[in-house]
């Protein structure tokens, strides 16, 4: 557990030191939230579908923790170029052990991205449906960013270099946001759209802070879960697969 949690606060440390990383990971979903969340606030309400303000802005906190988390695997590059990685290979510890101490540190930054959005929406006229059910969003907030990261961390232990990471990431991440309900509703848009909506993680994630944030829900906070924990078992089984078999 102290290999774990020194290699979770190398990166709560980095993280901390990195104002500007801080700032910008945040003014994308933000412009997200007020331009598209104002822009078609109107045409949303005209449609009888209620405030897309509310709407809106469980998809975007999730843009937020999964653009962090599934970036956080460029770490693993990083620290393989510079010989860190291989020094923590060579430790006499596990490298499972190695691999949790830096995808927790990933996916805790992660959800404090998402937590920070979630109270600059607060400024902005968010209003969530009842306390209890913050709580409840910020648990599946837990379950998207460690499985991301999860993910990630499969794809650095892959690869050897950042424009094959990025290449590897950048195929998934677009397709992920845009085809998973965060700035729709998934009620009436084409057949193959709700197809690929129905098979993408991301999809359950959102629907499942919808569900708890603002009461509106599309698959079932039920269901929710349940996909979200398979998600995140494979996709950790997946990380562990590649991680041992990184070479030294």
């Amino acid at each position: 557990m102290n290999t774990i949690y020194i290699l979770w606060l190398r990166q709560m440390k980095k993280y901390r030191r990195s104002g500007l990383r801080m700032v910008l990971s945040i003014i994308q979903p933000l412009v997200y939230f007020l331009a598209l969340g104002y822009g078609f606030n109107s045409i949303f309400q005209q449609a009888g579908r209620g405030s897309y303000i509310q709407f809106i802005v469980p998809g975007v906190v999730a843009q937020t923790i999964l653009f962090t988390s599934i970036f956080w695997g460029a770490n693993i590059i990083f620290d393989k170029q510079f010989g860190f990685h291989k020094e923590t290979l060579v430790a006499p510890v596990s490298r499972i052990t190695v691999m949790l101490g830096g995808a927790l540190g990933g996916a805790t930054i992660g959800v404090i991205q998402g937590i920070v959005l979630f109270f600059i929406a607060l400024i902005f006229g968010f209003h969530p449906y009842n306390l209890a059910g913050v709580f409840t969003s910020v648990g599946f907030m837990i379950m998207l960013s460690l499985a991301m990261v999860s993910f990630s961390s499969g794809i650095g232990a892959m690869v050897n270099d950042m424009p094959s990471f990025m290449a590897a990431t950048n195929f998934l991440v677009v397709p992920l946001f845009f085809l998973s309900g965060s700035m729709y509703p998934l009620d009436n848009i084409p057949g193959v759209m709700k197809v690929i909506a129905s098979v993408n993680p991301l999809s359950y994630a959102i629907d499942a802070m919808r569900s708890s944030l603002i009461n509106q829900s599309h698959f079932g906070l039920t269901t929710d879960f349940l996909v979200m924990s398979g998600t995140l078992v494979v996709l950790f089984a997946f990380s562990v697969f590649r991680f041992t078999r990184i070479e030294a």
